[in-house]
């Protein structure tokens, strides 16, 4: 009797342990966020970038899950771009607004990026990190191409 009273008392002390420890979706995306950093890259939230939106475009935005994994730009190059936003629709990428151009990096993006924006000091794209350190190395080189890119 003594040893199950022992026993009930150590598992009442130690059960709040259980949640500091990480789960197996939490410790892939540490390593998914780390693997960025290493290509230098840097993780943030972000809201989504401003636009009209289709049903199915919205639906992809789940608020509190979009993640912004972004691409610093060079000082020397932020004077050459101009604030945009492009966004992974059903027929694929469009300009936030509609009409504009879309760049050709865009489409070397893996399928679970939904969208991709480019402001004076960073560009970069939205997901919800459902990949892997082979997606993590397309998009660097997607955002790579995008942030060496000239706009008018």
């Amino acid at each position: 009797m003594t040893y199950l009273v022992i026993f009930a008392v150590l598992a009442v002390a130690l059960a709040p342990l259980i949640h500091v420890v990480p789960s197996k979706a939490q410790r892939r995306v540490a390593h998914l966020r780390e693997f960025a950093a290493l290509q230098g890259m840097f993780v943030e939230f972000r809201s989504a970038p401003e636009g009209v939106l289709t049903a199915w475009e919205s639906a992809r935005f789940q608020k509190g899950r979009t993640i912004y994994y972004g691409l610093r730009i060079p000082a020397t190059k932020r004077q050459r771009h101009e604030k945009s936003a492009w966004v992974w629709g059903k027929e694929g990428w469009r300009s936030l607004p509609r009409g504009g151009e879309v760049p050709g990096p865009l489409e070397k993006l893996p399928a679970e990026i939904f969208a991709a924006s480019i402001d004076g000091g960073s560009c970069g794209i939205y997901w919800q990190e459902a990949g892997s350190e082979a997606e993590i190395k397309q998009i660097k080189e997607a955002l790579s191409a995008l942030g060496g890119m000239t706009h008018s």
